[in-house]
């Protein structure tokens, strides 16, 4: 059996009543994340230029928005899910799997009327499909260039919708080729709109081509170890087939499944500056720091920092989710990293530029991605240290429901008002126990006012 057949036989034959109720759980938490930034994101003005694109009305729900045809709905809403860079990492390979599979698997179930609890174990296997391609290709492919997002994305979006179509393994096999050959998203696009479009793009092209092969078509039937395959094409540095090998046995052997290794974000921006962000926040609320009484702050990171977030002048606010210097003078002065940290007024603003121009980070290779030392030098001399081991929604360090209802509430409540969010959310909390997907998405899809 091929890796592209071994992950399309655990697609089809993995039970759902298999799944461990801990990452049943975890995929919940995923969809009220996800439902919390799209919603959030709905009322975006780069939203209207989507639907002036791909138009409005018909059969599936766009998130915040009405609705729109299946494609454009799954665009859509990985658009939402993904633009304000708050969504969830898996933390081994930088992937955000929830943005490109959640928008997949809520259209498909719209489609067929899946239960919840059908809905559930197709994201759960479809971000484990995700998750392990992403592993297969880590770390040479991220390397290159290429957006993990958006190339792989596209492989759990076609997982969640093939399963929930009934797709055999033969046709998953190629539902999962044509998602493959499909797969794109590089790196320079950072900062800009068009990183949300990789979500979007893997979320709608996933779909789609599961939707092609149930109607009939055929795709490629080793997307993943072809002489020509995804393996060779998109990671020619190397790729380690062991992440697929290990799929077969995840429900026999109660193995790890990658939702346990995937974390919700706390700031809206990315992941490698969260364990900075933490410590300033920290030291800035135990000592009462005033930006004008600082000169330096020095940190020790992970490598990654500088490779993806050192702009020490950004001028948008996009482009300031990829600034650790941006991230920490806004954490320094506001004590937050969220959505109104990042408005291009505030990337523009004086005293946040010159808190920037204070941050120093050196790279550790002997860090962990989650981990930071950081000094804040004050000018009284004072030299104030920390050290974060993991950050705030890590896997060693998870987001706790509460702190995810907290969260959801300050993003949906000023869109949804307070009865429709609460109603989303407890309809999210126990859609396990729903008959069908299509009551949660009339909730989500509702306007304001409506």
């Amino acid at each position: 059996m091929g890796p592209t057949d071994r992950l399309a036989t655990f697609i089809v034959q993995t039970d759902g009543d298999a799944i461990p109720g801990h990452v049943v759980h975890e995929a919940k938490r995923t969809l009220i994340n996800v439902l919390a930034v799209a919603i959030a994101t709905s009322e975006d003005p780069s939203v209207s230029s989507l639907e002036t694109w791909g138009g409005t009305g018909g059969p599936a729900s766009v998130i915040g928005r009405g609705t729109a045809s299946e494609g454009q709905a799954a665009l859509v809403n990985g658009y939402l899910a993904h633009l304000q860079d708050y969504d969830d990492t898996h933390f081994p390979t930088v992937l955000h799997p929830s943005a490109p599979v959640w928008p997949a698997v809520l259209t498909a179930a719209e489609r067929t009327g899946a239960s919840g609890a059908e809905t559930l174990a197709a994201f759960a296997i479809g971000c484990e499909v995700a998750c392990r391609v992403a592993l297969s290709v880590h770390p040479w492919h991220y390397d290159a260039g290429w957006h993990i997002t958006g190339t792989v994305g596209g492989f759990g979006a076609a997982t969640g919708a093939a399963r929930l179509f009934g797709l055999d393994a033969a046709r998953t096999t190629q539902a999962l080729g044509i998602a493959g050959t499909h797969a794109a998203g590089v790196r320079e696009a950072f900062g800009t709109n068009g990183k949300a479009l990789h979500a979007a793009h893997a979320a709608a092209s996933g779909l789609r081509a599961a939707s092609l092969v149930a109607s009939g078509l055929s795709g490629p039937e080793a997307i993943l170890e072809g002489r020509r395959g995804f393996w060779a094409v998109l990671s020619p540095g190397g790729h380690n087939v062991a992440p697929i090998e290990g799929i077969s046995d995840l429900i026999a052997s109660d193995a790890r499944w990658e939702l346990q290794n995937n974390g919700l974000k706390p700031y809206a921006n990315g992941v490698v500056s969260h364990p900075l962000q933490d410590a300033v926040i920290e030291l800035r609320n135990k000592h009462s720091i005033a930006a004008d009484d600082v000169r330096a702050i020095e940190a020790r990171v992970h490598p990654l920092v500088l490779e993806l977030m050192n702009r020490p002048q950004p001028e948008t606010g996009l482009s300031a989710k990829f600034s650790h210097q941006h991230c920490a003078a806004a954490a320094l002065i506001d004590g937050a990293g969220h959505e109104a940290q990042f408005h291009d007024d505030r990337a523009r603003d004086p005293q946040i530029a010159a808190v920037r121009a204070l941050v120093h980070a050196t790279p550790d290779a002997a860090l962990g991605e989650d981990e930071v030392h950081v000094t804040i030098r004050m000018a009284d001399g004072r030299e104030l240290t920390t050290h974060v081991e993991h950050a705030t929604g890590s896997p060693e360090n998870p987001m706790s429901d509460t702190h995810l209802e907290a969260k959801y509430r300050a993003l949906a409540v000023p869109v949804l008002g307070e009865r429709n969010a609460e109603a989303l959310l407890r309809a999210a909390w126990t859609l396990d126990e729903a008959p069908d997907i299509r009551a949660l998405m009339a909730l989500a899809s509702k306007r304001r006012g409506a």
